[in-house]
Order: structure tokens, then sequence, then C-alpha cells
């Protein structure tokens, strides 16, 4: 099949003008010579960098250490704007060897290039408290001072200057070459569907289908193809999770899930907190909605390719991209002005890459690449009304990174857990607009029926996930893991978390093996459901007092990593510390799924 062929089976004719992004924004080319220029300059100033400040940090005054510190963030700027160029051109194509080379060739150079500036954190981090407060009361360092605790957190977990060097130059070909292996494979798979071959991101939108042949055939197939690849996938796994443990045993964390807290600015307890009241309300949740939906269905259990099937009455239209557009947009504006004026430049300006190709990346992210620039949107856009929900999610992450980058290189980036929150109430907001909209009582019930679903693979499919993870890592710790003994781990937490009304098989027991962020982003899920859970509690409190809630909402935007949740959601009232916030969120869910019990 060509990939035009293959293009007008995964994507209908008439979704319309789906845009893709102008990367030149950042460079012109891979051949482009500012590209080249950047890479040489850089390595040049770090070079200089490393001669003039490595060994004397802690002779420095607060005003030296603080210009220091600017210099470090412009030469890491420029360093990160290749590697996201190159990441992006990637994700773009992974089936081209060209690009694959020119990737690659890239992360070595940043990698190479950013040695010489590992010194710079690792001897800021030896600096005794006291040193640091004195050097702090120069307004020079002071502006960095959010960076420079978040950095400290890491401190007890820090090695020697020659380990953090040879872990860090090992890095490309050791767990970036794994995740690349993971990319190449899964990009380059494709799934046999009546009589035509689907790339990954076909196939799941096959499972989707309002036609329950289509949906079997599809997970058959999905599973199908990736019990033939298990061997791999399950080498993937066993040897990350190995090299985890070998550096998390080597830094002195506690446990498999810790170093991913202290990344996220979040304490232990409060993540034991949510992913333990999450799996206390299952029963609640997924396992009382998906035996409703099994009654809706007229059957007594699921099959698990009819979890998230289109409900029995429900015809989901295809929904062009200039709907889809003007949807998302006129819900922002309907919040806030200011959030659909930045969510519109992402449209008029080419930071979105909408079609589903041959060899891109599945799924869909919002990359924020540097302040200097601007984020870019990846998405895999099929005109359906997940698909909708999937645009106001990454575009809530985009207008997140356009009003944190004001905060500069070193202190937009949030916290996973709380960048989620922006994303999810994009969506939240995008889903009360359409419901209100809609006045046919059938269309309603699937629109709730639908959002409880998406609600429901946010909070309650991402924590056993991180159940899946949390055994599967501690399971590691005792031996290497065969193929079968990683699907039982999956199968176990799947049951458990989906509940009696769903019928699982053999091939089901393999889907694990699809799903990136086990492979590039170790215990990453439970973000999603943090955020999901957040934004139930904020929405609440929107809906409550509308007044000033827009402008705390924005300046919580606006703040980037600069403070942690507890300072964050302290002007709403919410506190993420207590059990009862996220019995409040969860709560949210369950109200719904009432209003649909009450639709019998």
């Amino acid at each position: 099949m060509t990939a035009a062929a293959e293009i007008k089976d995964n994507a209908a004719p008439d979704l319309g003008d789906l845009p893709e992004w102008r990367l030149a924004d950042l460079y012109d080319g891979m051949a482009c010579p500012r590209l080249k220029a950047d890479l040489d300059g850089a390595e040049k100033d770090a070079a200089a960098f490393e001669t003039a400040h490595a060994g004397k940090l802690a002779s420095l005054d607060g005003a030296a250490l603080g210009r220091a510190v600017a210099e470090y963030e412009r030469i890491d700027e420029v360093l990160s704007r290749a590697a996201s160029y190159a990441q992006l051109v990637h994700a773009g194509d992974m089936g081209d060897a060209k690009i694959g080379r020119f990737y690659q060739s890239v992360v070595e150079r940043v990698t190479d290039i950013s040695t010489k500036l590992l010194f710079f954190t690792l001897e800021l981090n030896r600096l005794d408290e006291s040193q640091l407060a004195d050097k702090l009361t120069a307004p020079e360092l002071a502006k960095f001072s959010a960076w420079l605790r978040d950095l400290r957190v890491f401190r007890d977990h820090q090695l020697s200057d020659d380990l953090e060097k040879l872990l860090h130059e090992k890095e490309i070909s050791g767990r970036s070459a794994w995740n690349r292996l993971f990319d190449e494979t899964l990009t380059g798979l494709r799934f046999p569907f009546q009589g035509k071959e689907l790339t990954v991101t076909g196939i799941l939108e096959k499972m989707t289908s309002g036609k329950r042949e289509e949906r079997r055939e599809a997970a058959k197939s999905l599973g199908a193809t990736l019990r033939g690849e298990a061997r791999l996938f399950s080498l993937v796994t066993n040897t990350l999770a190995k090299d985890k443990e070998t550096e998390d045993r080597w830094r002195h964390y506690p446990s498999p899930v810790s170093a991913r807290n202290r990344a996220n600015q979040i304490e232990d307890e409060v993540v034991d907190a949510l992913v333990n009241s999450v799996r206390d309300h299952y029963p609640r949740l997924s396992h009382r909605y998906y035996a409703l939906k099994a009654k809706w269905f007229g059957i007594d259990k699921l099959d698990y390719w009819d979890r998230n099937a289109p409900l029995p009455d429900d015809a989901d239209r295809l929904i062009r991209w200039e709907e889809a557009e003007d949807t998302v947009l006129t819900a922002y504006a309907g919040f806030d002005p200011r959030m659909a004026e930045i969510g519109g430049r992402f449209f008029r300006e080419g930071w979105i890459d909408a079609p589903a190709r041959p060899g891109k990346a599945s799924g869909a992210f919002s990359h924020p690449t540097v302040p200097s620039a601007h984020p870019y949107i990846l998405l895999n856009y099929q005109g359906r009304t997940r698909d909708v929900m999937t645009l106001a999610h990454e575009l809530g992450h985009g207008v997140h990174q356009v009003l944190a980058a004001e905060q500069g290189h070193l202190q937009a980036n949030t916290p996973l857990t709380l960048a989620e929150t922006a994303s999810v109430f994009g969506e939240m907001l995008t889903f009360q607009a359409m419901l209100k909209k809609e006045t046919d009582p059938k269309r309603r019930k699937a629109m709730l029926a639908g959002k409880v679903e998406d609600m429901l693979n946010t909070v309650v499919r991402q924590v056993a996930f991180h159940f899946f993870e949390a055994k599967l890592h501690a399971s590691r710790r005792q031996s290497e893991l065969t193929p079968d003994e990683i699907c039982d781990i999956w199968i176990e937490t799947q049951i458990e978390s989906l509940g009696p009304a769903l019928r699982f098989d053999e091939d089901y027991r393999h889907f694990w093996a699809y799903i990136p962020h086990f492979i590039h982003s170790p215990f990453y899920v439970y973000a999603y459901a943090f955020g999901d859970c957040l934004v139930n509690s904020l929405y609440a409190v929107y809906r409550e007092a509308e007044d000033g809630f827009a402008d705390r909402y924005l300046e919580m935007l606006r703040a980037g990593g600069t403070l942690r949740h507890k300072q964050l959601l302290a002007p709403f009232g919410l506190d993420a510390a207590d059990p009862a916030f996220w019995a409040k969120g969860l709560s949210m869910i369950a109200g719904m799924i009432d209003e649909l019990e009450a639709m019998e």
C-alpha cells in the first residue's frame, strides 16, 4: 500500500484542511546553517564557562553567581532549542532513516556539549545552606531562587562528579537508545485490518468504531501483533527497569517512584493518598460504570474491545477540523478571552501538526521547546469527539507553556502533576460548552457517557498503570521478567481496576507493550489522575464563585515552576495533602455516573 493510500484509509478526506506545523521558527531545516552555528557557539561558550567557573562557585558573591546562572541558562536554552527541533522533526517521521540519523547526531552533540556544563549544578548543590542563603540576598541570584530550591531536592541523591558525567554521557547509548528502539519499532509496526495494513494510530482509532466487528478485529489485530513482538518489548522493558533500579540504588532512592516524586516536587505521602483513594473508589467508579454500559448493550459482560465503544444509539459523526478549532476556542473564550487569544495563535501561526501519517509518532503532545520560541502541538486527528477533547487537552498545555515562558528557561517548566492541570481544565471547559449546546437527550446522554469514560481513562486507568509499574519494578528487582510474567501483572491490575463487567482474552494480555509512558517516563502516569482530580476540585470552585477565578487561574499558569502545589492551590482554598481533597475530585465522576443511572 502506498503512503498516500494509507493516509486516506486512516484520515477521512472530509476532515478539512488539517494543518502541519512550521518548524522554521526554530530552524529552516536539518541542514540549516544557523543550527550548526548555534551548536558550534554553544560548544565554545560551554568550554569557556567551565574554565571560568569550575571549582570556584563557593568564592563568588551573590551577584557574580547570579550572572553565572544567567549565562548557564542562556547556553542551556541554545542546546534545548536544537534538541527540541531534532525531537520534533523525528516525531514527524520516525520511519525515515535520514531523519533518525539527524536526530541521533543532534542528541549526541548536545550531550557532549552539556557535559561541560554538568559541573555547575553539581557544585551548586555542594554549597551549604548558610553559604547559599547569604548569596541569595543578591537580586541577581534571588531571581533564580525557585530553580535553586528545586535543584537542591536532588542534593542527597547526587553522585560524584565523575559518576555523574559518566551517566550523562552514557545516556545516549543507554536509556535513550532503548527509548528510540521502542519508538521506531512501534511506529514501524503494521496491523492487519480488513485487508489493509494500519499504523498503531490507525488501529487504535478503529477500536472506537461504531461497528462491533470492526472493534473486535482491531483489538485482536493489535493484541496479536504486539504478542508477536513480545520478546523485544519485554527486553526493552526489563532492561530499562534494571537500569532504573541500578541508578536508584546508587542514588539511595527509597522506592522506584521516589525519583519521579522528587522531579514532580511532590511528597511521597501525597502520591500515596492519591493512588490509594482512586483504588478505593474503583467499585463506585469504573466497576459501576462498565456494569451500566454492559446493560446498555444488553449483555452481562463487555468484551474489552467494547470498553470505549460509542453507545448503541450514538451516531458519533465526523467533526471537521474547522469545527473542532471553533469549538475549542469558543469554549476557551467563554472562560476568558485571553486564553482564546493565546490558543488562536497555535492555529494561525503554524504551531500544530494534525494529520495522521505513516511514520509519525502516535498519540499527542505539546512540546514547550524554549521560551525564546513557542510550543508545538502534535496530534493524530481522526475527526471524532475524543479527538476534539485531545485538541482541547493539548491546547491547554500549550496555553500554559506560553504563559509560563515569561519565567525564563530554567523556571518555566512545570512539574508533571501541575502541567496536567491546565490540559485537563481545557478539556473540561470544552466538554461543558459542548454539553450546554446539545439539546437532544440521546446525544446529551452519549456526551455525558463519553466524558465519564474519558475521566475513567484519565483517573482509574492511569492509576492502574501506576500499580502495574509499581509491581513490575518491584518484581524486576528480584529477577528478569518473562513476557508471560509481565502479562500476568498487566492483567491482574486491569481486572482489579476495570471490574467484573469486563471480559479479557489472551490478546489483551499484551496491551501493555504499546504504552510509551512506561518506557519514556517511568511513573509519569499518576500525574494524569492528579490533574483530573485537581481540575474537578478547581472546576467546583469556579462554578461556586466565578468572580476573579480566571485571573487567579491564569496567574497560577503564569507561575510556571516557581511555585509548588501548596502555594499554587492556596488562593483557591484547596490542599492536595488532604485526603478529602481527592475524595472531592472523585465524587464529581461518581456524580456523573449517578446522573447516567437516573436516565435509565
